[in-house]
């Protein structure tokens, strides 16, 4: 199978990710850095701005925006690079003898590394507001791990559509953005009235609070790990059907 096979060259995917990562930064003084020095100065400007707008104490709503800002990146990160996975590759799709799927995987470790380097941002503040450190942070790994295994589904399935239907990826960054609102990073969802329906119809909200949840202390719910363990499956079992019979296409469509 395509996807196995692609697992099995991770030596040539994890080397193509790393090399992504370089040459954005190419030149540059800090390098990769750069990328924990933005989401460090967006995180602290948007804490002090919406935590008055909001009359939030910052104690607690600081390390709450620096969570969800560092996850949400890492999920708008694997759907919008998802989109250009197979698009971006053209000419290593057509001269290269290899899985597709190396492609997909290229993108979710280029998030992964991206996430890595944001991440000390959120311990930053953590350490800096007496975030409690308790047995919830063992669940911070199994729900990186499903986080993962959706956001390779979306690669796979989103560069398959954008590679056929170039208006996907303009689509997809439009609803990002949406979205980005919609979920609650910047807002905590107490702040909204009569959320419970709002909420629990926002996919990316119990994306977010099964890794957020531990990362403050907290134990994530139930609900959020079976809406997200169902979309996983559901989204899975979607994708393989189109991806098994259409992948031999891709290299005629980028």
């Amino acid at each position: 199978m395509d996807i196995i096979a692609g697992w099995r060259r991770r030596e040539l995917w994890t080397t193509l990710a790393l090399h992504d990562v370089r040459q954005r930064y190419r030149r540059s003084t800090l390098g990769p850095f750069w990328i924990t020095i933005s989401m460090g100065v967006m995180v602290f400007a948007l804490g002090l701005l919406y935590g008055q707008i909001f009359g939030q104490d910052l104690t607690e709503y600081l390390p709450f925006l620096a969570a969800g800002f560092v996850i949400w990146g890492l999920i708008s990160t694997v759907i919008l690079g998802g989109c250009q996975s197979f698009i971006a590759a053209e000419g290593l799709i057509r001269q290269l003898n290899a899985p597709v799927s190396i492609y997909a995987y290229r993108e979710l470790w280029s998030a992964l590394i991206a996430f890595a380097h944001n991440i000390w941002i959120f311990l930053a503040v953590a350490w800096w507001y007496d975030v409690p450190m308790n047995w919830s942070l063992l669940w911070v790994v199994p729900a990186l791990l499903i986080l993962l295994v959706n956001g390779f589904w979306i690669s796979l399935m989103f560069g398959l559509l954008s590679a056929r239907f170039r208006d996907v990826p303009l689509i997809i960054g439009s609803l990002v953005q949406v979205l980005f609102f919609m979920t609650p990073v910047i807002w905590r969802p107490e702040m909204l009235p009569e959320r419970a329906l709002f909420l629990q119809l926002n996919p990316f909200y119990h994306m977010i609070e099964i890794l957020r949840a531990p990362m403050l202390g907290q134990t994530p719910s139930l609900e959020n790990w079976l809406v997200v363990l169902s979309i996983a499956l559901v989204g899975w079992g979607i994708t393989l059907f189109f991806y098994s019979a259409y992948r031999w296409r891709i290299a005629y469509w980028v």
